[in-house]
This record gives C-alpha cells, structure tokens and sequence, in this order.
C-alpha cells in the first residue's frame, strides 16, 4: 500500500480503482483484508483531503463508468467528507472545544500507563496493537478499522477519545478537523447523543478475514455523556461578484489549482502555504509532514509546467502578502492561525460544490443524504 505526493499517482489510482474494483464495492467495502489487500476499497482519501482529487473530478469519472444508482454508496462515501466538513463550518466551536479538551487530557494522561501503552501498541487486544503498527507504519487505515479501534480506545482501555483523535491526526495521511474529530465523537456517543458505536468481537472476525483471535471487549458500556450542545450557526459562504487581480492564497486543503472553480481567473501571483508544526496546536509526524511538504511541491511544479508566477512560503510569512484572496482553508489548525494572528477580515473564496453542499448540513447525515440526487444534478 503506497502513498506518493503526487497528483498523477493519485490519478492512476483513482482510475484503476473505478476500472477494476468500483463494481464490487458496496459488496466488499467492510472488509478489512489487511494492508496489503486494500483492491476492495479506492485508498484516495489521502489525496481528497488535500485537494489532489476533487469530490467532482471523482464523481464525473465514476457517472461516466456508470449510472448513479449503481455506485450511490460510493459517491455518499466521497461525500461523507463534504458533509462532515459542512457540519463543523456550522458549529466551529465543536472543534475549539475539543482543543481545549485535548489540552487538559494530555496534562491528565501524560504519564498515564495505559494510554503510554495503547500508542505504542502494548495493549493485551492483539487486534488492536498491529492496527497501531499498521496505522505507524502506512498512515492509513481501513474505515471500519478506525471505527474499531477507536470504539476500543474509549469503551475497552476506558482513555480520552481526545486523545485518540489526536493519535490518528498525527498519522493519518488523511487526518482533517472535520471528519476525524467528528468520526471520534460519533463513536463515543456525543455526536448523535445516546447513540454510540460499539465494536464487538464477532464483527471484527467476520470483516477482517478472521485474522485476528481472543478478541476480548467491553461490549456493553454506555454512550459518553457531554454537557455541551451546539446549534447550527447561520453563516454566509458567498463569493465576490467580481474577482479582480490580486494575489492567491492557496493551503493544503486546495493543492489542485487547475480543478478550481478560479483556474481562469487571472492572479498576480500565487502563494502556496505550508504550516509547519510549530504552528500547529497537534503536532504531526515527520512522515506526515513529509507528505503534505510533497504535496506542496507537486502543486507548485504543476503550476510552473502553466507559466503560473507561484512560490512556497511559511504560514509565518502570509502577513507580509498584501492585496490578496484565500482560497477557503476550512475550519481547522490553518483558519486557526489566520485568526490567531487577528487576521479576521478576509477575502475567502469558496468552493461552488462546497457552497452549494454545505447549506444541507445543518442535520444528520441521513437528512444529508436526500439532497444528494439534487447536489450532483446540479453539478453532472
């Protein structure tokens, strides 16, 4: 199972998948067949969250393969994200709250036995301790896994899922804000109150091929309980009527210039950020970093192939860059120093897929889920 900071090598992988794996997909999707075994599932995720691939680049291809209902459980999985990243945009401070309950939980568990354990994988769950290598060693995991291991780390070690969210955060290849803090409150119980996800020993035999044995869990415990409450904030995503010749500010999240709704606009000169760890409030891995750094590289010589005036600098430096417009970062550690640094009156522009999603996720998923037809007639 590999990884490359590389948009062809994301484009080769997406197009194999859907040629030769996307049929079987909502048959074998669940199944965790091990880290080299991973042809039931598309692995693209690392590249989506960084805007590599788009979610309408990946569907476009999928409806020309094939109709919308026969891959409508694939396409609601693209859109898993869209929508998790829309929920968080109307309620930011879930992810303010959660960092500054990490805070107080890394000060409370620091030297606390059974969490040093579960990070390095010392645990008496055999299943538990190789995802942990695996998740170290390949910064991927299969999605049914991450509900597994984190339905383990909250209700069978009985640790912060705090604290487990930062853990996949700092190795996740497609660690973002929105879908791994929300994933982690979902299984716990806070996120859809009173409903949590429990992993249970036959479950995890069944879908990974039964590979693992001796598989004893807590499989009766209680949702978490959490005092806070957040309600829908009402929030404008609207672009200029007029872009006019300024410098762009590109993060991340949007490392696919030539797929925006802006790639026509004429900019003075493109800046791409890159947001080092000691700017960041959960601290990544260096392979992590490695590959975001890659990421960045590939754009800007992309952009360089086009005669695009570009350059890489620091989120250090974004002060000095004047007259400008941001490409939107999403709510997350990048928004967070923007603000930090009273930078609170900016021109963002908005993706028209994320705008146009995003004003359906005020509810659950499942409310979610009814607009999808309109949101890819609108958009296919």
């Amino acid at each position: 199972m590999k990884f490359k900071p590389s948009r062809s090598f994301a484009l080769k992988k997406l197009e194999n998948f859907i040629e030769n794996n996307l049929s079987q997909y909502s048959k074998l999707r669940n199944f965790d067949f091990g880290p080299e075994k991973r042809s039931n599932i598309s692995c693209i995720s690392p590249y989506v969250t960084h805007g590599i691939l788009t979610e309408v680049e990946i569907i476009k291809k999928v409806l020309k393969k094939s109709l919308f209902v026969k891959n409508e459980k694939f396409i609601q999985e693209i859109l898993w994200r869209i929508y998790w990243k829309g929920w968080l945009e109307l309620r930011p401070n879930v992810w303010t709250d959660y960092l500054l309950e990490l805070k107080k939980a890394k000060e409370e568990f620091k030297d606390n036995k059974e969490y040093l354990n579960a990070i390095e994988g010392n645990t008496n769950i055999e299943c538990f301790n190789e995802w942990v290598k695996e998740l170290k060693k390949y910064n991927y995991l299969h999605n049914h896994t991450r509900m597994w291991f984190a339905s383990i780390w909250i209700f069978t070690l009985n640790l912060p899922w705090q604290l487990g969210a930062e853990f996949f955060i700092k190795h996740l290849l497609d660690g973002d804000a929105a879908s791994n803090t929300l994933g982690w409150r979902w299984v716990a119980g806070i996120q859809t109150h009173g409903k949590h996800y429990l992993a249970s020993e036959w479950n995890i035999k069944k879908f990974s091929n039964n590979r693992f044995n001796e598989i004893k869990l807590n499989e009766n415990a209680l949702p978490k309980i959490s005092r806070n409450t957040y309600s829908a904030i009402i929030k404008d995503f609207n672009n200029p009527k007029k872009i006019e010749d300024k410098n762009l500010i590109i993060f991340e999240n949007n490392l696919s210039f030539e797929l925006t709704d802006f790639k026509d606009q004429k900019f003075k000169k493109i800046y791409l950020i890159s947001n080092k760890n000691e700017n960041r409030e959960i601290k990544l891995s260096e392979k992590i970093m490695n590959f975001k750094i890659g990421l960045i590289e590939d754009q800007k010589n992309q952009l360089k192939e086009k005669s695009i005036d570009c350059e890489i600098i620091d989120i250090s430096e974004i002060k000095k860059i004047d007259n400008c417009y941001y490409l939107y970062p999403c709510v997350g550690e990048n928004l967070d120093y923007l603000n930090s640094q009273g930078m609170n009156s900016l021109e963002f522009l908005y993706r028209n897929f994320d705008r146009n999603s995003w004003k359906y996720c005020d509810k659950g998923f499942f409310n979610f889920k009814k607009y999808i037809p309109k949101i890819i007639k609108e958009f296919f």
